[in-house]
């Protein structure tokens, strides 16, 4: 997967502007005043957010974007349009000389934000006819793709108008909604909710398997030509008009702040529907541009070249986490595209030399390796008291980090027998201290004509007698 050169591709952004204002310092001390800890403001900055962090992320990628929205006759108006015409997008604002431009004051301290403080007022109603006059302008310049950033400031008031203009132009729209009901964006071809949106619009559900349903019943509808549902750290669960779905699942990061991760998936969304990408394949990478940016601090960009050199580092971007049914789907298409799938399962507690050459060996068998991975609660059962010493989120994390994994999912059995049962792994794979006839769920595999290898052995490498060891020097 890579990214063409974008310089023919114009996105037109239509959605709430705010201003990001942030203050660093270090908290040493408590106010006399109240229990409250005292910062002492060390660095102020001023960023782009909103919409306008989303046309920031568009044309760092590479494209070429005009921003249109409201903004007030104020410091932070002026300061918006200044920043964001330096850094190439054109800004085509509505500007309200009694209207305060919407900011968002963070405090910062060691990288963790400790308060949030909005400024804000509503909108008029009449805003919607300037906002779809200069809509319409850029859609008849021949935009690429149009996205509405909705953060429900009123900017995006009548989005159906906006859809519609879209859609007789032959323009994609891509929605970031808020909380309006999904039938306000009925025809876009891509809406992204989050998964507290999504919940808040279609009800709770009980499993994955309802959650694709109450999917599948929005994208018929309302005429929407493909959910991506984001979920944080679970990754993107994409499902098309057709019926079709898939999960994407997050890769492992380093999150250090979630701040504008939404943004940056909108833009990568936004730039790859302008160039005609499936849903999925706008999923993926939407996945690796926020994957890069909750690394960062604060409201930030993706640049083209960072997006380029990850990709390049691993172009198998669905790794990672999955639950059984997801593991299930991702390997149903492996097997379509002629793949070999090779299991194996343990608890991997701490995780050493040993494990990382047999997981290695493993994954030479195969195109995709499967590690399964005990609970806490069967860990106990199997392991005894004390164990496991790292849980099963920590667990999971570090094996989806490992080049040789592919996929990784837990399971609350104390055997993997059901997981084998449901996922026919082509190969069942356990370590050097097991006989063929000894491996847990062996007969299972055998009996639809799977294979059950048994690999070496790392001699001196034992988590029991790790932990032993450390105990011993307590």
């Amino acid at each position: 997967m890579y990214l063409p050169s974008l310089q023919a591709i114009h996105i037109v952004v239509v959605g709430d502007i705010m201003l990001d204002r942030y203050w660093f310092g270090e908290a040493r001390r408590v106010s006399q005043e109240a229990p409250v800890p005292v910062v002492d403001v060390e660095r102020i900055e001023d960023r782009p957010g909103g919409a306008a962090n989303v046309a920031l992320n568009i044309v760092s990628l590479g494209a070429r974007c005009t921003l249109i929205g409201v903004v007030g006759g104020d410091e932070a108006g002026a300061k918006l349009r200044a920043t964001l015409e330096a850094a190439g997008v054109e800004c085509d604002f509505v500007t309200l000389d009694d209207w305060p431009t919407v900011m968002k004051l963070r405090v910062v301290c060691q990288k963790q934000q400790l308060l949030r403080t909005d400024f804000e007022a509503p909108l008029t109603e009449d805003v919607a006819e300037a906002i779809s006059t200069r809509v319409r302008s850029r859609l008849a310049a021949s935009a690429s793709a149009l996205v509405l950033q909705d953060y429900d400031k009123g900017t995006l008031s009548d989005p159906g108008t906006l859809i519609r203009l879209a859609r007789q132009a032959g323009c994609p729209v891509v929605v970031d909604p808020k909380y309006k009901p999904f039938a306000s964006y009925r025809g876009c071809s891509l809406l992204k909710p989050n998964i507290s949106e999504f919940e808040r619009a279609v009800g709770p559900w009980r499993d994955d398997d309802e959650l694709l349903e109450k999917a599948q019943a929005v994208t018929s509808e309302h005429d929407i030509g493909a959910l991506v549902i984001t979920r944080g750290g679970r990754g993107n669960t994409v499902v098309a008009g057709d019926g079709t779905h898939q999960h994407v699942p997050a890769l492992p990061v380093d999150v250090f702040d979630p701040t504008g991760a939404g943004d940056t998936s909108a833009a990568a969304l936004a730039i790859t529907q302008a160039l005609g990408w499936s849903a999925v394949d706008s999923a993926r990478l939407a996945n690796v541009a926020s994957g890069i940016v909750v690394g960062k601090t604060g409201t930030s960009v993706v640049t083209g070249p960072e997006l380029a050199r990850v990709l390049a580092a691993d172009e198998r971007t669905d790794r990672g986490v999955l639950n059984s049914s997801q593991l299930a789907d991702s390997i149903r298409r492996a097997r379509a595209a002629g793949e070999r799938i090779v299991l194996t399962n343990g608890c991997f507690d701490i995780l050493h030399a040993g494990h990382v050459a047999y997981l290695e060996e493993a994954r030479a068998l195969g195109d995709r390796l499967v590690v399964a991975v005990n609970d806490d609660a069967s860990v106990t059962r199997l392991k005894g008291s004390g164990r496991p010493v790292n849980p099963l989120e920590q667990r999971l994390r570090v094996l989806a980090g490992l080049a040789a994994v592919d996929w990784v999912v837990g399971f609350s059995e104390d055997t993997p027998e059901a997981l084998l049962e449901l996922l026919k792994p082509d190969v069942l794979v356990k370590g050097g201290d097991y006989a063929v006839d000894e491996v847990v769920g062996g007969g299972i595999v055998a009996a639809y004509g799977g294979e059950v290898r048994v690999l070496s052995l790392v001699e001196d490498c034992s988590t029991t007698a790790i932990v032993d060891r450390i105990q011993r020097r307590d």
